[in-house]
Formats: structure tokens, sequence, C-alpha cells
């Protein structure tokens, strides 16, 4: 297992991620995962860092927050996202200025 300081990539924050949510019981194994729950906790760090935009703090142990969540939903369900990181990324390079939109 990579200790944390030595982590490269993507994949090896995702493994590390859900390991340590696993641990600490954030997934049953005998139990299906709800996704809309999983979702939900990374909109909820969101929230938070609303909140201590508000109030004029720091978010960017927040902003860790969200990435943790999505990096241990990533752990169960898509353990290769950094590939299809990559991919989306490329294709994005490529599009129209705010992909022809308003915002």
């Amino acid at each position: 297992m990579t200790e944390i300081d030595d982590m490269a990539d993507i994949a090896d924050y995702v493994q590390k991620a859900h390991e340590i949510a696993f641990k600490h019981g954030f997934w049953e194994v005998d139990k299906e995962p709800n996704f809309a729950e999983k979702i939900m906790l990374i909109v909820t760090e969101l929230a938070e860092c609303v909140q201590e935009d508000r109030q004029d703090k720091r978010v960017d142990e927040e902003i860790a927050d969200v990435f943790i969540r999505l990096f241990d939903l990533c752990g169960y369900m898509f353990p290769n996202i950094e590939h299809e990181i990559k991919k989306k990324m490329k294709i994005n390079e490529n599009r129209s200025y705010k992909h022809n939109r308003k915002y």
C-alpha cells in the first residue's frame, strides 16, 4: 500500500481514499451502496465550502474533503477514473468557448 506522502497519481489517491473510508465504516461489506447518498456526501462538502467562504474563512480544507469523497467513490465505482479524466480533458481542450453556452 502506498503511503499518503508517497502517492504519485490519481489512482493512488483513489485507492487510498477508498481504503481509509472503508476502514472507517463508510462502506458496508454486505450492503449495496446508495449512489445518491455517496453523491450527496460530496455535495455536502461543497456546501461546507460555501459556508466557509461566506464567513471569509479558507476553503482549502473543504475542497480537499470534496476530492477525498470523490476519490473514495471512484475507488468503489470507477477505479480507472484517471484514464477517463485525461480523455475528457482532451475533449474539453478542443471545445468552443464556454461550450457555446451562456455560463
